[in-house]
């Protein structure tokens, strides 16, 4: 997909097109990450990952999952979509992450 981002091509913030700014373009398309992270533990086939997706639109899951083919983090199979080895470690990157957004929500006041 031409339009996807990828590292060494010009992305939103770089114009060079860096691997960090080019997953960080990648990753923060709306439902991308959602999609990655339900694909954590099994192989989904479209419609259950639709559902999991919170009824997502058909089209939007569509898309999602051509661009994380392309980028080599999603495959399909007779079992449906799956994470790659590279997907898998990008859930292995993504925990930090994880474990830093509960203490962020464990530190912010109480809403009244």
């Amino acid at each position: 997909m031409p339009d996807q981002p990828r590292p060494g091509v010009p992305v939103r913030g770089s114009t060079t097109g860096r691997p960090l700014m080019a997953a960080l373009d990648l990753l923060g398309q709306r439902w991308t990450l959602r999609v990655i992270w339900e694909l954590r533990t099994d192989a989904l086939g479209f419609r259950e990952l639709q559902r999991r997706c919170g009824q997502m639109s058909s089209s939007v899951l569509s898309t999602r999952l051509a661009a994380l083919t392309g980028a080599a983090i999603v495959s399909l199979d007779d079992d449906g979509y799956y994470l790659t080895p590279l997907g898998k470690d990008l859930i292995t990157a993504l925990r930090p992450l994880q474990s830093w957004a509960e203490d962020w929500e464990k530190s912010l006041p109480e809403e009244a």
